[in-house]
């Protein structure tokens, strides 16, 4: 099973702040390695144990979380995000400038699970699951979870077919790497 992020790893809010500076860079330099542009209004956060957690920690200190069930929540939520054992899970930007465009291409954009893919070295690709959640029959949220399911196969680019938005980049080999370590195929960098 695919490492989740544990209760025991999250920091109190206040010890976090402590802490901020430091956790926040190294989580930064994670994030950096596992983004992935794709064009000009689509960016993929392929997301890792340190992301999540950074993640939770950084809703603990907003919310000024005590509350057990609280924090268990956020846990959950994030933990969802890694997927499973065999898979890739990332945080999918669509990123329109223009408030007023935005909820017009978000509708026309609709279409665009099952046109978001990740290729391998083997010629194959996947379609990322997208969270049925975080849309509707009209419109897609700017913010999308998706899970990529990869088994054995080591991925080299992400592509999208979606007409309006068809365009492909190859995955660099410092990201490559980070996406064999998170699948547990390569030792993780000290």
């Amino acid at each position: 099973m695919r490492a989740k992020v544990e209760r025991a790893e999250i920091l109190d809010f206040l010890t976090y702040a402590d802490r901020r500076d430091a956790i926040r860079a190294s989580a930064m330099a994670a994030k950096d390695l596992r983004r992935v542009h794709l064009g000009d209004h689509l960016t993929l956060l392929f997301e890792n144990q340190e992301t999540i957690r950074y993640q939770i920690q950084e809703m603990v200190r907003a919310e000024q979380m005590v509350r057990e069930s609280d924090i268990r929540h956020e846990l959950d939520t994030y933990n969802a995000v890694l997927g499973g054992e065999g898979e890739l899970g990332c945080t999918l930007l669509i990123e329109i400038p223009d408030a007023a465009l935005r909820p017009v291409l978000l509708r026309r954009w609709r279409g665009l699970p099952g046109h978001l893919h990740l290729t391998f070295t083997d010629g194959s690709r996947e379609s990322a699951r997208f969270d049925a959640a975080q849309m509707d029959e009209a419109r897609l949220s700017s913010v999308q979870f998706l899970i990529f399911p990869v088994g054995d196969r080591t991925p080299v680019g992400v592509l999208v077919d979606l007409p309006e938005l068809a365009v492909g980049t190859p995955l660099s080999p410092a990201t490559r790497r980070a996406l064999l370590e998170d699948l547990g195929r390569l030792p993780a960098e000290a």
